[in-house]
């Protein structure tokens, strides 16, 4: 669907909750800017749908931000016909935070409809934010190939999956998540934890990487902290995760030749392995 002379129209959509999204926006901005033929436009959230309807490829950095059912819709039009979406961090979360005052549990409703299904999976709960080892599922696959088992500050998903999902990275994680409703871990049956997967959906693809936590000092004010009194960079000042990164935009740049059989649910041939 390229326009003329190859370019390829971007969509970023970062915005939410609870992190620092100017920073994130800054990043990834960067990252696409390494390729000339990219041209994008920038959204805080999924009221977006024009923008998606001529659109190559889709990168999302969000938190609770929850798309009406026209947009959850758009979106997986968007991936059925071949659009590629990168989707980081709390993209598949959403989350109710506790009342002030009351006990602090965050809630982690089922309210992303079908995209649940075309992401893959919905975020339930993490444990506290702090360093654990990154495993490489797939070590021969282009997007991590030459990459070490790391290690990362950050919020490890415990995730809902959802479809067949093609795992190159993931974490072990078996306890407690406390402060979340949910976060007893032995009630799912999904461990290890996938931090980096390809799914397929119709004629395109997602690739989700659950990394990519970053805050502010201000970022928390509606959780009645005004000021933190620190800035978390997390995994953005780890190199492992930087280059999984830039190969992951280059992949939704460039994608692999599609496979002629879309999948839309069912179990389907796995992309094919160079990028």
């Amino acid at each position: 669907m390229a326009g003329p002379a190859g370019r390829l129209d971007a969509v970023l959509v970062c915005g939410g909750k609870w992190h620092d999204f100017d920073y994130a926006r800054l990043r990834l901005l960067e990252l696409l800017g390494d390729h000339p033929r990219v041209r994008t436009t920038v959204h805080q959230d999924y009221d977006c749908v024009d923008a998606l309807k001529k659109a190559d490829l889709l990168v999302t950095y969000t938190c609770d931000v929850r798309p009406r059912p026209a947009q959850r819709a758009a979106l997986a039009r968007f991936v059925e016909r071949g659009g590629r979406w990168l989707a980081l961090h709390g993209t598949n979360a959403v989350i109710e935070a506790p009342a002030l005052g009351g006990p602090r549990v965050f809630t982690t409703p089922r309210l992303l409809g079908e995209l649940a299904e075309v992401l893959g999976s919905q975020f339930v709960a993490h444990p506290p934010i702090e360093p654990y080892e990154v495993q490489v599922t797939r070590p021969g696959h282009p997007l991590v190939a030459g990459i070490e088992p790391f290690t990362v500050t950050d919020e490890l998903y415990v995730c809902e999956l959802h479809g067949e999902l093609e795992v190159l990275l993931h974490a072990e994680y078996t306890g407690p998540c406390r402060g979340f409703a949910e976060g007893d871990t032995a009630a799912l049956d999904d461990a290890p934890r996938p931090v980096l997967y390809l799914k397929r959906h119709g004629y395109g693809e997602v690739c989700c990487f659950t990394l990519g936590h970053c805050r502010g000092r201000y970022d928390v004010q509606d959780l009645g902290v005004d000021d933190t009194g620190r800035v978390d960079r997390g995994p953005w000042e780890t190199p492992e995760f930087v280059t999984v990164l830039r190969r992951c935009v280059e992949r939704v740049v460039s994608p692999p030749p599609p496979l002629p059989v879309p999948s839309l649910g069912a179990a389907a041939p796995r992309p094919p392995l160079s990028a």
